[in-house]
């Protein structure tokens, strides 16, 4: 579980997963792609509709003739592509694209100071896959659910969650999200930017209060 060479890490809430064997490459929530190495996509997954999750500009950098876009349909509706080539979601189902099996996991906020960023009824959803033999579960934008209890269950190898506060979990609360899931490995994300120069107290804190899960912090890729 050392090896994470076949995940980057953009920044924010936006990650790009390797097959094994280099031919599949797939990205979540694109997002402010700088980097100068970036692969087309063979398939991107979009957690919900907020512009720093669901980037059209981000999208074009990234997408190719057969690119495969899979997000709920109130950003399907908004992208201008074939049909055959949109995968609409909705929480708590299995789907298969292009081979490639993944699982979608309610994402929401439920505290009340939070509950008009991302309603429950919006249907907005976090992601499992499992790639080269790790299963790792992107959050999306949510707070500690109680539909992420049952997450213990599946045996996670990566969580990758928000810690940043004010639109989602902080990383006390995420901590309590992270200890509750148990994953041998927990990446947080969604913060550099919403607490700025505070970062890496954030992360010192956040790394103090995980004691169920190894706490990892990816290279950001600028």
């Amino acid at each position: 579980m050392e090896n994470f060479n076949d995940i980057k890490w953009f920044g924010h809430a936006s990650f790009s997963f390797v097959d094994e064997n280099g031919n599949r490459i797939y990205y979540v929530d694109p997002f402010e792609l700088t980097y100068k190495k970036l692969d087309k996509a063979d398939l991107i997954f979009i957690t919900h509709a907020h512009p720093d999750h669901f980037s059209q500009s981000d999208i074009d950098k990234i997408i190719k003739e057969d690119t495969v876009i899979v997000a709920p349909p109130d950003i399907l509706a908004k992208i201008d592509i074939a049909s055959n080539r949109k995968i609409a979601v909705e929480p708590n189902k299995s789907f298969e694209v292009k081979g490639f099996k993944f699982q979608t996991v309610p994402a929401y906020n439920n505290r009340p100071e939070r509950l008009a960023f991302h309603p429950k009824e919006n249907h907005w959803v976090g992601y499992i896959f499992e790639v080269n033999g790790k299963k790792i579960y992107h959050a999306g934008d949510t707070d500690f659910i109680d539909e992420m209890r049952s997450l213990k269950d599946l045996k996670l190898d990566v969580a990758m969650l928000p810690i940043g506060g004010h639109y989602t979990m902080d990383e006390e609360e995420a901590a309590k999200a992270a200890n509750e899931i148990g994953a041998k490995v927990t990446v947080p994300m969604h913060y550099r930017r919403n607490v700025g120069e505070r970062y890496p107290e954030v992360e010192e804190n956040f790394k103090k209060l995980v004691t169920n899960s190894k706490v990892v912090i990816l290279e950001e890729l600028k």
